[in-house]
C-alpha cells in the first residue's frame, strides 16, 4: 500500500511539471507570437539619437543651438569610470555578468506586484531600460515587459556591454530637456561629464529613475536623500573607499540651471543661418544633429557687437537721459522687477534705495548692493527734452531720482555707472569683398530686445552713401574727376508734388563750379543731380543694376541721385565690395559648409571669387544692362531628401565677374579715398592708414546716418536710426553718429593687416590741371594739381591769358570743413 505522503508528493510534482509544461508552452506560444513583430537590434549599432541643430562661426565656436531635446553624444572612453559605478550602484549591480535579465530582480518585482497589488520596481536591467527607451512604449503591461525581456535577451547577443552601457548613457532622460549624461552635466552644472565631481555624478545617476522627483533643481532634497543613497551602494559594493565615500557624502547640492550658452554672442547671425539650413533640409534640422559652420569670424563678430552698443550708447547720452524705466516700486516689487526685466546690451537694471546729493545706492538683480557715485555718470547729466534739445546739467541726483526707481547700470573698470537703454537702432555688416563671406554681422542692439535683423530686412534710404554707385556710372560716361559741375541752387517743378523741390546741400550753402572729385568727397547734393541729370534717368538705371540693384525698384526720377530709394545695410555693403576689390561682383554669403552628426561634409559654398588674370571673362566687364546669372552659393535642391544630400565635389569656386572696368575703379577708389584723407570721412584718420576709403550718409531730418568703407581686406556699413523713422537730431550725420561705429570695428578688423596700395592699371595717366577750370596745363601753371585720368578722357589744354596762371600757392586747396 503506497503512502499517502509520496502519493501527495507525486501528486505535487505532477502539478508542477504540468504548471512549467503549460508556463514553457505559454511563454513559447508568446515567443513565436511576438518574435516576429521585434524590430532588428543591429538597427541600434546605425540609429540616429535626436541632437540638436548647433551653428558655429568659422574657427568653430559655438553662437546657437536649436531644437527641443538637448544632447551631447559621448564614446564609451569618455564616460567616467565614477559615472559607470554609480549608474550600476543605482541601477544594475550585476550588469557585467547578467545576460541581459536580472531573475532576482523580476521575481523581486514580481513579489511586490502580488503583495501590493502594484508595480513599485521593474526589475529591468540597463539593457532592458535600453529595448524600451530605443524600441518600446512606457506603458507598463505584461506584453511590453515581455517584449523588453526578449530585446534585453536579443541586444546581449549582438551588442558588448561596453556598447549597451553608451547607448543608456546617450539616450536617458535626465529631467529639463537634457538627453543624455553630458547634456545634463551642462544643465545642471554648466560642465562637460569629465569635469564632475563623484557627488554630481552620483547625482545625474540618480536621474533615470525619476527625473522630476529627483531633480536637484526642483526638488533638491529628495535629490540629496538618491544621491547619498547612491554613494551608500557604491561604498557597499566596493567601488569607493571609506574617506571618499564620507567626502562625497558631505559635499553640498552644488546644481543650479545653466540654460544654453554660446560661446560667442551673435545671435542675429544664428538666427539668419537657421533659416538657411531649414530651407535647405527641413525640420529634420532639429533632430539629426547637424552642424552649419557660418562666414562669420569670432573675433570680428566681438568687436563688432561691442562697436554698435557702445556706438548706440554714445549717441544716446549725447541727447540726455529720459528718467527712470519705473518709478517708485514698492519694496515687495523691487526683486521681482529685477528678475522680469533683462539685461540688454550689458546695461544691467537696478532698483535705487537710497537718493543723496551726489551719490544712488542701488540693488542689483543678484542683491548685491552698490554705490553710484557723482563721478559715475550723474555729473553732467541732462534731461532729454526733444533729439534738439537738452536740459541744463543737475546739480543733484534728486532732481530726478526717487527710491524705487528702476534704472539701468553699465559695469565699468571703476564701478558702476549710470546707463540708460537706447531707443535709436544700429547694424553693421562686414564682408569679404574677395568672395562676400560675411565676416560679421549685427542686426540691433540686443537680439533679446529685438528679432528684427535690421542688416537684412530694414531697408531704409541710404542718402548720399548711395553716391559712388552714380558716379563709377558718370566716370564712365564722359565725365572725370576734373570735370567742372556747378554747385547752385536748382528748382524742380513736378505736377505730381504739392510744391516746387528745392533739393539742398547739408550746410545750406552753394558753392559755385566744383570739380567732381571735390563733389563727391564733400559729398555736394546738388551737383549730384546735375551728374544724374546730365547721364540721363535710363543710362543711371543701366549702370546701377550690375551693382545688384533692381532698376524696377528704384525711383525714376532725379531723387535717386541723393539715394532716396530704401536698401538694406547689405545690399549697400554689398555694392561696395565692388569698390574694394578693383571692380568685380560678389554675392554676400554666410552657410560656409554643413557637417552631419558624424561630421561628413553635406554642403560646401561655392561662392563667386575674384580671380584677378585667370581668364578672358574674369578681365572683362559685363555690360551694364546684362544681368549676372549665378547660382546661389547656399542653393541646394530642396526635393530631395536629406539622405539624398551629397557634398560637392572639391572644384575652384566660380570666378566673380567684372562689373566696373578696372580703371574707372581705379578712378572712383582714389576719390573715395580722399572723403577719409580731405572730406566728411576725416574722422576715420584715427586709423592712421593709407589704404581705407568710404563714404558717409546722411537723410533728411536727419533720419539716417551712414557709413560704408573698405580696405581691400574687408568691407563694412554700419546704419544708425531709429525702427519708427524718427529725427535723430541735430549735428547727426553719418560722420557723427556711423563713422565712429565703423572705426571702433575697423581697428580690430584691419590689427595686424598689410597695407596695401593697388597698383595703377595700364591706360591710366596722370595729369596737370587748373584746379578752377579742370583743363589741362602745363608746368609752368604754379597753381596747377595733378588728378588721374583714363588715357582717353584727359582734358584738353587751357588757353594762356596771361602771367596770372603762373602765380598762386601750390598744391590741392584744402576743402572746407563742414563737420
Amino acid at each position: 500500500m503506497t503512502h499517502p505522503i509520496l502519493k501527495i508528493t507525486s501528486l505535487l510534482i505532477w502539478l508542477l511539471a504540468c504548471a512549467a509544461g503549460g508556463g514553457l508552452v505559454v511563454t513559447g506560444s508568446l515567443y513565436l507570437y511576438l518574435s516576429p513583430k521585434l524590430p532588428s537590434v543591429e538597427s541600434l549599432r546605425e540609429i540616429k539619437l535626436q541632437t540638436p541643430l548647433r551653428i558655429y562661426s568659422q574657427d568653430s565656436q559655438l553662437i546657437g543651438e536649436f531644437g527641443e531635446m538637448r544632447r551631447n553624444p559621448v564614446t564609451f572612453d569618455e564616460i567616467p569610470v565614477s559615472y559607470i559605478y554609480a549608474l550600476l550602484s543605482a541601477e544594475d549591480d550585476s550588469f557585467y555578468t547578467h545576460s541581459g535579465v536580472d531573475i532576482k530582480g523580476l521575481l523581486r518585482a514580481a513579489s511586490q506586484l502580488m503583495t501590493s497589488g502594484e508595480i513599485k520596481t521593474g526589475g529591468s536591467t540597463i539593457t532592458m531600460q535600453v529595448a524600451r527607451n530605443f524600441f518600446l512604449t512606457h506603458k507598463q503591461t505584461f506584453t511590453r515587459k515581455f517584449n523588453e525581456i526578449l530585446l534585453a535577451l536579443r541586444i546581449e547577443d549582438e551588442l558588448t556591454k561596453n556598447e549597451i552601457l553608451t547607448l543608456y548613457a546617450n539616450k536617458i532622460y535626465q529631467g529639463n530637456r537634457a538627453y543624455g549624461i553630458e547634456a545634463a552635466a551642462q544643465v545642471y552644472y554648466g560642465k562637460h561629464i569629465n569635469e564632475l565631481n563623484l557627488a554630481q555624478l552620483a547625482m545625474i545617476a540618480g536621474l533615470p529613475k525619476a527625473p522630476s522627483a529627483y531633480n536637484p533643481l526642483a526638488n533638491p532634497n529628495r535629490a540629496l536623500i538618491r544621491r547619498n543613497w547612491i554613494l551608500k551602494r557604491m561604498f557597499t559594493l566596493d567601488y569607493i573607499d571609506e574617506d571618499t565615500y564620507t567626502s562625497a557624502v558631505n559635499e553640498p547640492v552644488t546644481a543650479t540651471y545653466h540654460g544654453y550658452t554660446s560661446q560667442l554672442d551673435a545671435p542675429y547671425v544664428a538666427e539668419m543661418a537657421r533659416l538657411e539650413i531649414i530651407d535647405m533640409v527641413g525640420t529634420a534640422a532639429y533632430t539629426d544633429g547637424y552642424r552649419v559652420y557660418t562666414t562669420v569670424e569670432s573675433k570680428l563678430q566681438q568687436s563688432a557687437q561691442k562697436a554698435v552698443q557702445d556706438g548706440l550708447i554714445a549717441y544716446d547720452s549725447r541727447h540726455g537721459y529720459r528718467g527712470p524705466e519705473k518709478r517708485q516700486l514698492k519694496e515687495e516689487q523691487w526683486m521681482g522687477a529685477l528678475r522680469e526685466t533683462p539685461t540688454l546690451g550689458g546695461l544691467s537694471p537696478a532698483i535705487v534705495m537710497q537718493v543723496k546729493e551726489q551719490s544712488l545706492l542701488v540693488q542689483l538683480p543678484n542683491e548685491e548692493q552698490t554705490e553710484i557715485l557723482w563721478n559715475q555718470g550723474l555729473e553732467g547729466l541732462r534731461k532729454f527734452n526733444s533729439p534738439n534739445s537738452r536740459s541744463a546739467p543737475i546739480k543733484s541726483a534728486q532732481e530726478i531720482f526717487t527710491v524705487g526707481d528702476l534704472i539701468r547700470v553699465q559695469q565699468h573698470e571703476d564701478g558702476w555707472h549710470l546707463g540708460q537703454l537706447p531707443k535709436a537702432q544700429a547694424a553693421l555688416a562686414a564682408l569679404d569683398p574677395e568672395n562676400g563671406a560675411i565676416k560679421a554681422m549685427v542686426g540691433g542692439f540686443d537680439f533679446q530686445q529685438s528679432h528684427f535683423n535690421r542688416v537684412t530686412q530694414a531697408e531704409r534710404q541710404p542718402g548720399s552713401n548711395f553716391k559712388p554707385f552714380i558716379y563709377t556710372t558718370a566716370l564712365e560716361n564722359g565725365f572725370t574727376p576734373a570735370s567742372i559741375i556747378n554747385d547752385a541752387p536748382v528748382v524742380f517743378e513736378d505736377d505730381l508734388l504739392e510744391s516746387s523741390w528745392r533739393p539742398e546741400n547739408d550746410s545750406g550753402k552753394f558753392y559755385g563750379p566744383t570739380r567732381l572729385r571735390q563733389a563727391l568727397y564733400l559729398s555736394r547734393n546738388l551737383i549730384s543731380i546735375r551728374i544724374l541729370r546730365a547721364l540721363g534717368i535710363n543710362q543711371a538705371l543701366s549702370g546701377l543694376e550690375r551693382f545688384g540693384f533692381d532698376p524696377s525698384q528704384l525711383p525714376h526720377d532725379l531723387s535717386l541721385a541723393l539715394g532716396s530709394h530704401a536698401v538694406t545695410p547689405l545690399k549697400i555693403a554689398t555694392g561696395y565690395a565692388s569698390f574694394a576689390n578693383g571692380g568685380y561682383r560678389v554675392e554676400p554669403f554666410l552657410v560656409e559648409r554643413v557637417e552631419d552628426s558624424e561630421g561628413n561634409i553635406l554642403f560646401h559654398a561655392a561662392p563667386l571669387t575674384v580671380c584677378r588674370g585667370c581668364g578672358k571673362e574674369g578681365n572683362s566687364v559685363i555690360p551694364a544692362d546684362e544681368k549676372i546669372q549665378s547660382e546661389s552659393p547656399t542653393d541646394l535642391d530642396t526635393n530631395v531628401g536629406v539622405d539624398q544630400i551629397v557634398a560637392p565635389a572639391k572644384l575652384p569656386p566660380p570666378e566673380a565677374p567684372r562689373i566696373i572696368d578696372e580703371r574707372t575703379a581705379f578712378i572712383i577708389d582714389s576719390i573715395l579715398k580722399d572723403v577719409v584723407r580731405k572730406g566728411t570721412g576725416r574722422k576715420a584718420l584715427v586709423l592712421k592708414r593709407d589704404d581705407i576709403a568710404g563714404k558717409t550718409g546722411t537723410t533728411n531730418g536727419p533720419r539716417d546716418a551712414w557709413f560704408s568703407g573698405y580696405s581691400t581686406h574687408i568691407v563694412t556699413t554700419t546704419w544708425v536710426g531709429f525702427d519708427e523713422n524718427q529725427l535723430l537730431g541735430r549735428n547727426e550725420y553719418g560722420g557723427s553718429a556711423a563713422l565712429p561705429i565703423w572705426i571702433d570695428f575697423m581697428k580690430t578688423a584691419l590689427a595686424g593687416k598689410p597695407q596695401i596700395i593697388r597698383p595703377q592699371p595700364e591706360g591710366i595717366v596722370m595729369g596737370r590741371i587748373d584746379p578752377e577750370n579742370g583743363l589741362s596745363v602745363g608746368p609752368e601753371h604754379r597753381n596747377a594739381i595733378f588728378e588721374i585720368f583714363r588715357k582717353e578722357d584727359v582734358p584738353p589744354m587751357a588757353e594762356r591769358h596771361g602771367p596770372g596762371n603762373t602765380q598762386g600757392a601750390a598744391g590741392d586747396p584744402r576743402p572746407e570743413d563742414l563737420f
